[in-house]
């Protein structure tokens, strides 16, 4: 005969077939959820390393530009600059001529007026440089002071010229 134990045993088997059941469902949901979970988050990493990239790249094309503009700027104040001490220079040699030729104008003008005391006092000849003076003398004799002011001499005005090739320190 049958038992109220064997039908209980065999309801409580399948009882506890159908909670392993459930309980393998849940778990399988869980771990669906989870994949899901691990799928959207795989993907926000991605979108974020994405943007990290793309970012990257537009600060990259940014400062290339900006250092070729500075690069630019660079190569336009070396020329500027060189372009200056070129001009300096050519400015320096024009003062060195142009001192030269004041130095040689004063004694041009001291030469005449010392010739010019000397004969008004009757002493010519001083010095010994009788011939010298006399030469000099016919060489700008009959000019008036205005010629022997330096800065009226027709050629201080003329420029001079210089090369920049000609003066490199």
């Amino acid at each position: 005969m049958a038992s109220p134990s064997g039908t209980s045993s065999g309801s409580s088997s399948l009882q506890s077939c159908e909670e392993i059941n459930l309980q393998h469902n849940m778990m399988e949901i869980r771990k669906r959820k989870r994949m899901l979970s691990n799928r959207e988050s795989a993907r926000r990493s991605r979108m974020r390393k994405q943007k990290h990239l793309d970012d990257l790249t537009a600060q990259v094309t940014h400062l290339r530009a900006e250092n070729n503009h500075i690069l630019t700027n660079i190569n336009l104040v070396t020329q500027l600059y060189l372009n200056t001490e070129s001009e300096n220079s050519v400015l320096r040699a024009q003062i060195s001529e142009l001192n030269h030729r004041l130095l040689a104008l004063n004694d041009i003008i001291n030469c005449v007026r010392s010739k010019e005391i000397n004969t008004a006092s009757g002493f010519e000849n001083v010095g010994g440089h009788g011939d010298y003076d006399d030469q000099m003398m016919m060489m700008i004799g009959g000019i008036d002071d205005d010629f022997l002011n330096p800065w009226n001499l027709i050629h201080v005005n003329q420029p001079i010229k210089a090369s920049p090739d000609v003066f490199m320190y």
